[in-house]
């Protein structure tokens, strides 16, 4: 198989999947064909695919659960008119909450309250969890043997990172606006990278105290 027919069907494969995909989920599109793909010139697929897509208002990106194909950050406000939805708003409270959260994993709630200052609302850890952008993942061992949580695949793949590691330092992090900026995430008003995404909404979004 050419790698432009190559290329064609994981593009399609991206669009139609609405999802990010794995080289594994890739690999399998081509098992029940004729002779195998390589999985270097899948990766190789992928690769003219993100240089075809260069100085255009879509682009190929990786995130923690494998390629995507999406807008640009810098189209959200043209595109805004498209989605009949309102754009999600995230609560100053939630953006600490999360912040703490991806920064201190695994942290349990009053760890979280330690730092804020203030309580942390049942209803909003209830939300992250939702969303799935956190998860349990133990009990400290201590009386009461509260949760710990951590992020999840999701809350990587919402903001586009591949992992941990490329979240911003916190030395460069002077207040919630400059990780708003590191994480480019949706300013009010303005959708998410996808029209699903843009139907979620923040119900803490009046919450000022936790």
């Amino acid at each position: 198989m050419e790698i432009a027919e190559i290329k064609h069907v994981v593009e399609a494969a991206l669009l139609g999947a609405g999802r990010p995909l794995s080289l594994d989920q890739l690999d399998e599109l081509f098992a029940a064909g004729s002779g195998d793909v390589e999985r270097r010139t899948i990766r190789a697929a992928l690769q003219e695919l993100g240089n075809d897509y260069k100085g255009r208002g879509i682009e190929l990106r990786e995130v923690a659960s494998g390629y995507r194909i999406q807008i640009r950050q810098s189209m959200t406000s043209r595109l805004a008119p498209l989605w009949e939805q309102r754009a999600p708003r995230y609560s100053r409270a939630m953006l600490e909450t999360l912040a703490l959260i991806a920064y201190r994993q695994p942290v349990t709630r009053g760890d979280i309250e330690q730092v804020r200052g203030v309580s942390v609302s049942t209803n909003m850890v209830r939300t992250l969890l939702e969303r799935g952008w956190i998860r349990v993942v133990g009990r400290r061992d201590v009386p009461g043997k509260p949760a710990l949580y951590a992020t999840t695949k999701e809350f990587l793949d919402y903001f586009g990172l591949k992992k941990l590691d490329d979240l911003p330092p916190l030395s460069e992090i002077r207040d919630l606006d400059d990780l708003n900026v590191a994480l480019e995430l949706p300013e009010p008003g303005l959708p998410a990278e996808l029209p699903d995404q843009a139907a979620l909404e923040d119900p803490d979004s009046t919450d000022t105290g936790g």
